[in-house]
């Protein structure tokens, strides 16, 4: 057995102990559901990664990407012109210079956004996402409430996923809205899915079925995390058992397009916004930090920071320690900004910064939503959904975080592991 996959052996381990050395009850440790939740993540990373014909599904996926790409890439080029990818008016003074990010890659969401509306109101959508949270009650005993809402994470926002089952989100146990809440934090929705993917083309082989997978994996990993953290009351009844009832969100195809492109328009706004704030602090912070002394040669920089602090944390999902510290940045990135901008920091990475397989694990590992700005929109989505339990969700606000992170590191060590079988 090779040292990488007992570091990612041992990293599995010890993101089970850490749950639960910080749960609210040892002594209900979730035996059943902890062995239950890592053999239904390997069984779904074998399917899906190691199955004969699955490269074959991944390139499929990969297309589809590419199709939606080209398909955005129309409009864009009407409405921006050769901001947008219409044919350049002038001579490039080298390769890519003329890509704008904003105009290129972002306006992605938008169409996502919109053709997703169609497919939830077509009922394809939502046929998928029963078939998912069919297997996560059956393996998990877990409601069906709760199971639909995880599933619906994978495909949908963290606080879409939510409104699908809003009836229920009152007369849920605090376990349960816990689980709830850790599935929004470790998945990501189908809005962004492509534009990572797009990100990670050239670093990371046939990047949107990977991606695909991790947010699948990550889904019964969040339920595992989330109940070793709060385990469920034996004493309280669940009155979340019941399937869940779909109402009519739209009123035909048109008002589905119509109001999916605003919701995008919306979300296209916000990734914008985040990225210029976020990254200018960045660059305050390490501004003021290079007013110190050099360390090694080298100013002192927020990302050296986070590398340095999680880089034990990189080694336990199986990257080398050579690489380690630049893995620990994208981590850290991912946790106190986003995971766009770990993405886009990873494919920004010079040559050899991170072999094949640490590139993959850190794909698979930063796969969620799982960072501070992402759960005050929890909290604010969540809670005016279900304004009574408001206090509650925001108690819970830190932890969700801390659990998402660990469901998708749980998902890069699996992925580290079947990288080498």
């Amino acid at each position: 057995m090779q040292l990488e996959t007992i570091q990612a052996i041992a990293g599995l381990a010890a993101l089970v102990a850490l749950a639960w050395a910080i749960s609210e009850n040892r002594r209900g440790f979730p035996w059943r559901t902890v062995v239950a939740g890592l053999l239904v993540q390997f069984a779904l990373a074998l399917l899906l990664i190691k199955l004969p014909g699955s490269q074959v599904v991944f390139r499929w996926i990969g297309n589809t990407v590419d199709a939606l790409m080209r398909s955005t890439e129309a409009g864009t080029s009407l409405v921006f012109g050769y901001l947008g990818g219409a044919p350049l008016p002038f001579q490039e003074t080298y390769p890519g210079a003329a890509f704008i990010f904003a105009f290129r890659v972002l306006p992605l969401v938008v169409f996502i956004s919109a053709l997703s509306a169609v497919l939830y109101h077509f009922r394809v959508l939502p046929w998928v996402v029963r078939g998912f949270a069919y297997i996560l009650t059956k393996t998990l005993n877990i409601g069906g409430s709760v199971s639909f809402a995880t599933a619906a994470n994978v495909f949908i926002g963290m606080v879409e996923a939510p409104l699908l089952v809003r009836p229920y989100l009152d007369r849920m146990t605090r376990s349960d809205l816990f689980v709830v809440m850790v599935g929004g934090m470790a998945t990501i929705a189908g809005t962004v899915f492509a534009l990572y993917s797009t990100l990670l083309a050239d670093i990371i082989p046939d990047s949107a079925g990977h991606l695909l997978t991790a947010s699948l994996i990550s889904a019964p990993a969040a339920v595992l995390i989330a109940l070793i953290m709060i385990p469920r009351e034996p004493d309280l009844e669940d009155e979340t058992q019941q399937s869940v009832e779909l109402g009519r969100i739209y009123e035909n195809g048109i008002d589905a397009i119509t109001r999916g492109a605003i919701d995008g328009l919306r979300l296209f706004a916000y990734i914008i916004g985040m990225v210029i704030v976020l990254v200018a602090l960045v660059e305050l912070v390490n501004i003021i930090l290079s007013l110190g002394p050099d360390i090694a040669a080298e100013p002192l920089t927020l990302q050296r920071l986070m590398g340095w602090a999680l880089a034990p944390v990189a080694w336990l999902l199986g990257v080398p320690w050579a690489e380690a510290v630049t893995a620990g940045q994208l981590l850290g990135t991912k946790v106190a900004l986003n995971e766009l901008i770990a993405y886009i920091q990873m494919s920004e990475l010079p040559d050899g910064s991170l072999s094949e397989r640490s590139a993959l694990i850190m794909a698979y590992s930063v796969c969620g939503f799982a960072n501070f700005g992402s759960v005050g929109i929890m909290i604010g989505g969540i809670g005016a959904i279900a304004p009574d339990r408001r206090l509650e969700i925001a108690q819970l606000g830190l932890k969700s975080i801390l659990a998402g992170t660990m469901a998708t590191c749980m998902t890069g060590a699996i992925a580290g592991i079947l990288y080498i079988i």
